[in-house]
C-alpha cells in the first residue's frame, strides 16, 4: 500500500484496522490514567498473562463441542473469566493476607501464564489444525482484524468510556485518597474491583490487536506520557486517551504502509515515542521546563544572596555603605565569574550601583528588595528557633534553604508566629557577618 491510498482510505480492511486500534488505544490510555494514579500498573501484566489460559480453554471447549473454535467472542469471553480471576486473586491477597501487592502480581503472572502454555499444547492436540493461530494472541494479530472485531472493540470502548465518566468522582477518591475514602464509608474495595474490571475489559479487547504482552504497554505509556502535561486529573485522562488512540493510529498505519512490520509492535514503539517527547518537553513536569525552572530558581537564589549580604553589611557597619569585591566573595564563597555575573545581573535591574572605587551599595530600589529578603530570612530564623529546636548558630544556614521558595501566605502565617508586621525586617537572632553562612552562587 503506498502513501497517498493510505490517507484517502481506499482499502476496507485498513479502515477497519485503523478504527479498531484507535478506539483500542483511547480506552487504554483512559483506564490508565487511573491505573498509573492508583499505582497498580504492573497489574495490568498479571491480568494480561492470567487471560491466556482463558483463551486455550475456551478454545478447547469449543472443538470438543463441534462448533466453531475461531469464535472470537468466545474465546474473549473466556479471556475474560481467567483474567477476572487473576484479578480477583490479586485484590484477595492485597486486602486479606500480609503478602505484598508484587508478591500476588508475581504470583498469578507465573500460575496462569504457565497453566496457558500447558493448555497450549493440549489445544494443539486437540485440534491442530486451528490451534497454532492462538499464539497470535500472544503477540497480537492486528491484520487480520475484521469488521464485527472492531464493533466489538468500539463497543467495549464506548462502555469503558462512560462508566468512567459516571464513576469518574469515586474513581479519583480512590485513586488519590483511599483512606480518606474508606473513613468516609466508600466501599473501596468494591471500587478497586470496578477499575480493575475495567483493566480486564481494556486487556481482553486489546488481545486481537496488539497482544497479551504489548497491551500493558498501551495501558501504562499513553498515561504516563500523558502526566508530564497536566496536574489535573481530567486533562490527564483526555490526553491519555489521545495519545492512546493517536499511538494506535500512526502504529497501525506505519504497519500498512510497511507490511512485514508487525503491527502491535509499532504501537507500541510510537507511543514509547510520544512518552520520551512528553518526557523531554512536557509543560508540567518535563526535563527541559524542570531544567528551566531549577536554574531561574538558582538565579534568584544567587541574587538574593547577594543582596542579603549587602543589607547586613550595612547592618553591622553603618558607617561604610559599600562593599567590596573581596569582602563578597569571602562572605559566600562565592567564585569570581559566579559573583561577577549575580553584580551585572543586578546591576542591569538597578538593585545596586558600582562606586569609582570600585566597591558595590544597594540602590534605592535594592535597599527595598533586601530588607523584604532579609525580613522573610529572619523570620524563616524565628519560627526555627521557636517551633524546631534549631540551635542558634546553625538557624542561618537551615533557614536560607527554604527561605527562598516562602509563599505569601506562609509569610502571613510566620508574621503570626513571630508578631512582626512592621516593614522593616526584625532583629536577627543570631550574631552577624558568620563566616561562609551560604552555599556558593
Amino acid at each position: 500500500m503506498n502513501l497517498y491510498d493510505l490517507i484517502l482510505l481506499r482499502d476496507y480492511n485498513t479502515r477497519i484496522v485503523l478504527l479498531g486500534v484507535t478506539l483500542l488505544g483511547a480506552s487504554c490510555g483512559l483506564v490508565g490514567g487511573f491505573l498509573l494514579l492508583r499505582k497498580r500498573a504492573l497489574v495490568s501484566d498479571a491480568i494480561a498473562h492470567a487471560a491466556l489460559p482463558g483463551i486455550v480453554a475456551a478454545f478447547i471447549i469449543l472443538t470438543l463441542l463441534g462448533l466453531d473454535a475461531r469464535n472470537l467472542p468466545a474465546l474473549l469471553a473466556g479471556a475474560a473469566c481467567t483474567g477476572g480471576l487473576g484479578m480477583a486473586w490479586v485484590l484477595a491477597v492485597r486486602h486479606s493476607t500480609r503478602v505484598k501487592e508484587d508478591a500476588a502480581i508475581g504470583t498469578v503472572l507465573g500460575v496462569f501464564f504457565g497453566l496457558g502454555v500447558a493448555l497450549l499444547r493440549i489445544a494443539l492436540d486437540v485440534n491442530p489444525r486451528q490451534g497454532a493461530g492462538l499464539e497470535g494472541f500472544i503477540y497480537g494479530k492486528t491484520a487480520s482484524m475484521i469488521a464485527s472485531d472492531a464493533w466489538l472493540i468500539g463497543v467495549a470502548a464506548v462502555a469503558v468510556a462512560l462508566v468512567c465518566v459516571c464513576a469518574f468522582k469515586e474513581l479519583a477518591l480512590l485513586c488519590f485518597d483511599p483512606a480518606f475514602a474508606a473513613a468516609q464509608g466508600w466501599p473501596v474495595l468494591r471500587l478497586d474491583a470496578l477499575l480493575m474490571g475495567l483493566v480486564v475489559a481494556v486487556t481482553v479487547i486489546g488481545l486481537q490487536a496488539v497482544g497479551l504482552i504489548l497491551v500493558v504497554a498501551m495501558l501504562v505509556i499513553p498515561a504516563a506520557a500523558a502526566r508530564f502535561w497536566t496536574d489535573r486529573l481530567p486533562t490527564l485522562l483526555a490526553l491519555g486517551a489521545g495519545f492512546g488512540a493517536m499511538s494506535g493510529l500512526l502504529g497501525a498505519a506505519m504497519s500498512a504502509l510497511a507490511p512485514r512490520m508487525p503491527a502491535g509492535a509499532v504501537i507500541v514503539l510510537v507511543a514509547s515515542g510520544l512518552f520520551f517527547l512528553s518526557m523531554m518537553f512536557g509543560p508540567a513536569r518535563g526535563l527541559l521546563v524542570r531544567a528551566v525552572s531549577a536554574q531561574r530558581l538558582s538565579r534568584r537564589i544567587a541574587l538574593q544572596n547577594l543582596l542579603r549580604e549587602l543589607y547586613e553589611s550595612s547592618e553591622t557597619r553603618p558607617e561604610r555603605r559599600e562593599v567590596g569585591l573581596d569582602e563578597l566573595q569571602r562572605r559566600r564563597s562565592w567564585s569570581r565569574w559566579g559573583l561577577g555575573r549575580v553584580l551585572r545581573r543586578a546591576e542591569s535591574r538597578g538593585l545596586l550601583v558600582e562606586s569609582p572605587a570600585g566597591g558595590y551599595r544597594l540602590s534605592e530600589a535594592g535597599q527595598i528588595e533586601a530588607e523584604r529578603i532579609v525580613r522573610n530570612h529572619r523570620l524563616w530564623e524565628l519560627f526555627l528557633l521557636s517551633h524546631a529546636d534549631i540551635a542558634p548558630q546553625q538557624v542561618d544556614r537551615d533557614a536560607d534553604r527554604v527561605e527562598h521558595v516562602l509563599s505569601a501566605e506562609t509569610i502571613r502565617r510566620l508574621e503570626g508566629l513571630a508578631e512582626a508586621r512592621s516593614p522593616a525586617p526584625p532583629r536577627s537572632p543570631h550574631p552577624l557577618d558568620p563566616p561562609n553562612s551560604g552555599g556558593p552562587a
